[in-house]
């Protein structure tokens, strides 16, 4: 017998010698082990053995319903030793059932304070690890801890309230463990609000691996922390970024899984992250809200923000989100209301694989896109509303009253990267799998579909530390990149040229190029994920700040489409900015999954002559899809498409206010230059509820011939679907939806709509 058996057979020993004190009362009145939580977390399974006949491996998972043998008090302690569920193990005193949590199987329920489980474990090296707890209940649960060898290992944790029995998510803490063999025990401390203490899957315990360096401005916060400290972190990086428009500071706040009971307000360059497989790992009771406090309730301005892969339980039942561009809700699961406004304007937003229970208020919010999500119901609308593939979107809609846009699917898209931890503290990036033809969320019911790359494989870039060369070298060999919070000064065009990279922004994370050169390129290769990143001109005039495929790219990639997800350009606001085109795409099949393509109006570095561009989106390759299209304020189109099979589902557009002149703003013989511009040469496109508004401020004469130009075999529905043209406040014209159809908006008519 080796030493690690002496050990626990002695230890074993002086276990049951103190079992059988404490079944016999010893004296201090205790007469059994029912009658004293106490003395249940002392009884140790000495008798029992491991079901199946071996020890669980540690590091690993341990499945719930797999408790020792031996019975009542040995393998166990339950009140009732009887199995409710009457599932699995049908002669033990514990109550099994089926588990439609991910991977099926059973799980034990109907459990009570003072109840235990057993488990007899083999460790196989010293550690701290991290124990990841699969967890139920429906109503608020109770609280648990894990003993070690009859010693308490684990402060108390509490089970949330899951929303239903079969609804799972996940606690956590820090366990230390010596190696070798001992028995586990699970104990129940306290009921919750229906009596039971929670149902219960499994546990998993790994190594708690270091996390990566990510750099001082991503905060990670951990359900063990108290919920003042993380209060006040949060409250620190609100205070600094609620009113900072245009400042170079950025955040990301990661949540590990676990339940937490804060108020996340999110300012600018803000994102907040759950970092759980399903956003129900991550549980915040509270709030994960947008306001506009700062400007007076009027929301207009609260862009360049996000949260994602979060479940919340707001305080009061309603969530509020009043944001304009640049501010997605991703994965998200609001249980309760969701609002979109706070009391005044609103200017757009992006909500995806989403599940909101009770109900979205749109109130002020001017146009709103939703896709590939499940909603409990929706009130209100003002000028464009597009629902793809969304539960719940509105029914009955006659378009334009309301201006409601519903289509049942969406034909193909891939949900954007996240960042995630595991049991053991490993991070990954999860790429989810290409889906076509979708509806609903990706995880609501099942685990998503997709490929987790571990962190290894990925360079993790920080702001000061990194150049354009580091980057390009780490691309080079054939690294994924992360680019952590911050604002990356450019002298050389970052160039993905691998099929299947991912690059991924946290925080907002800035490209910034500082001598006129391309802030990055994208090879005419399979596969290729760019997410999460404010693209900023500098002040000497880029041609493109970001490229996808080269000029003349042809090759297909219908199987596996390059994807991008949430990138935001940016020409003037903050400083001079130059761009002659913010966003080109040549390579086919792309998908877009929200851009905002903004010349900046307001700020600093605004002006017709300063801040100069030409167009904010070029499309020449075929077949491209874009999901939550939003540009605005360039000199000539904003979009430009010439590539055939284009596809886009909710367009947003401003036209520049600046313009001093008429005759400064001529397409030839033609007063301005649409909108939405399709090329003569196309032959087939579709887009669904597109939405283009003037205020021409500088100069309230100027007007614009057409916001929409098709070839005219794209006329009638033919291309086309649901237009509304908008004069804000009667300044300025657009005097035809489509080529020479659609009456004017103007001072006499603000809102004119063309349905086709």
């Amino acid at each position: 017998m080796d030493n690690a058996s002496v050990s626990y057979l002695l230890k074993s020993i002086a276990l049951a010698l103190a079992s059988v004190c404490i079944l016999s009362a010893c004296g201090d009145g205790a007469t059994s082990a029912s009658s004293s939580a106490a003395a249940s977390a002392k009884l140790a399974a000495a008798a029992g053995s491991p079901y199946g006949g071996t020890p669980w491996q540690l590091p690993g998972t341990v499945q719930a319903e797999n408790f020792d043998t031996g019975g009542q008090n040995v393998g166990y302690f339950n009140a009732a030793n009887t199995n409710q569920g009457g599932q699995y193990r049908s002669a033990e005193g514990v109550a099994i059932e089926a588990s439609t949590d991910t991977g099926a199987g059973y799980d034990v329920g109907w459990t009570t304070a003072g109840e235990w489980l057993n488990y007899t474990v083999n460790v196989t090296a010293a550690g701290s690890y991290t124990a990841q707890v699969r967890v139920a209940s429906l109503g608020q649960g109770g609280s648990f801890h894990f003993n070690v060898d009859g010693v308490s290992a684990t402060p108390k944790l509490t089970v949330p309230d899951t929303q239903g029995w079969q609804n799972w998510q996940t606690v956590s803490a820090t366990i230390s463990l010596s190696a070798g063999q001992h028995v586990i025990q699970l104990f129940m401390d306290s009921a919750g609000s229906g009596g039971a203490v929670g149902n219960f899957n499994w546990f998993a315990i790994g190594s708690a691996a270091a996390a990566p360096d990510f750099g001082p401005n991503v905060l990670i916060f951990d359900p063990s922390m108290s919920s003042s400290t993380i209060q006040g972190r949060l409250n620190t990086v609100f205070n600094q970024q609620q009113s900072n428009q245009f400042g170079a500071a950025r955040y990301a706040l990661l949540f590990k899984p676990g339940s937490y009971s804060v108020d996340v307000n999110v300012g600018f360059y803000t994102q907040v992250l759950g970092l759980g497989n399903s956003p129900d790992d991550v549980n915040i009771t509270g709030a994960v809200h947008a306001e506009a406090d700062w400007f007076q309730g009027n929301a207009t301005q609260n862009f360049w923000r996000g949260a994602e892969n979060i479940a919340v339980n707001p305080a009061g039942g309603l969530n509020r989100w009043a944001v304009s561009q640049g501010s997605p809700l991703r994965r998200m699961h609001i249980r309760g209301n969701l609002a979109l406004d706070d009391g005044g304007w609103s200017s757009g937003g992006f909500l995806a694989d989403s599940k909101i229970d009770g109900q979205v208020q749109s109130g002020g919010q001017q146009q709103w896109f939703t896709r590939n999500s499940q909603i409990g119901s929706w009130s209100g609308s003002n000028w464009n509303m597009v629902f793809a593939g969304v539960d719940g979107a509105p029914g009955g809609v006659t378009w334009p009253n309301p201006p409601d846009m519903i289509l049942a699917t969406t034909p193909v898209v891939r949900e954007k990267p996240f960042l995630t931890i595991d049991a053991s503290g490993k991070y990954s990036v999860f790429v989810p799998a290409l889906g076509s033809n979708g509806h609903g969320t990706t995880w609501a019911s099942a685990a998503a579909p997709g490929q987790a790359i571990a962190i290894s494989e990925f360079y993790v870039a920080k702001e000061g530390s990194d150049t354009a060369a580091t980057i390009n070298a780490a691309l080079g060999q054939g690294k994924n990149l992360i680019l952590t919070p911050g604002v990356y000064h450019l002298n050389d065009t970052l160039r993905v040229t691998r099929a299947n990279t991912v690059v991924l922004g946290l925080g907002l994370a800035t490209l910034a190029p500082d001598n006129g050169v391309v802030a990055m390129s994208v090879a005419d290769v399979d596969g290729v994920k760019v997410a999460g990143i404010l693209f900023d001109a500098g002040p000497v005039s880029s041609p493109i700040l970001l490229e996808v495929g080269p000029s003349g790219s042809a090759a297909s990639h219908a199987a596996n489409p390059t994807s991008l997800h949430d990138l935001f350009f940016r020409v003037g606001g903050a400083a001079v900015g130059k761009a002659a085109v913010s966003l080109k795409i040549n390579s086919s099949d792309v998908i877009g999954d929200h851009f905002w393509i903004w010349r900046a109006d307001h700020s600093n570095g605004v002006g017709w002559t300063t801040n100069t561009t030409t167009n904010g989106l070029i499309v020449n390759g075929a077949n491209v899809t874009i999901y939550g299209l939003f540009v605005e304020h360039f000199h000539q189109y904003q979009t430009l498409w010439n590539g055939n099979g284009g596809r886009v589902y909710f367009y947003q557009s401003e036209l520049p206010y600046d313009v001093p002149n008429q005759s400064s703003w001529m397409n030839g013989s033609k007063n301005g230059y649409a909108s939405y511009k399709v090329a003569d040469s196309v032959t087939s496109h579709q887009a669904w509820g597109v939405g283009i508004y003037c205020y021409f401020s500088s100069n309230n004469s100027v007007k614009l011939g057409s916001a929409i130009e098709v070839p005219a075999a794209g006329l009638n529905g033919a291309m086309i679907h649901n237009m509304t043209t908008v004069s804000l406040g009667g300044v300025g014209e657009i005097t035809h939806v489509i080529n020479q159809y659609g009456n004017s908006a103007n001072s006499a008519a603000n809102v004119v709509r063309l349905g086709q």
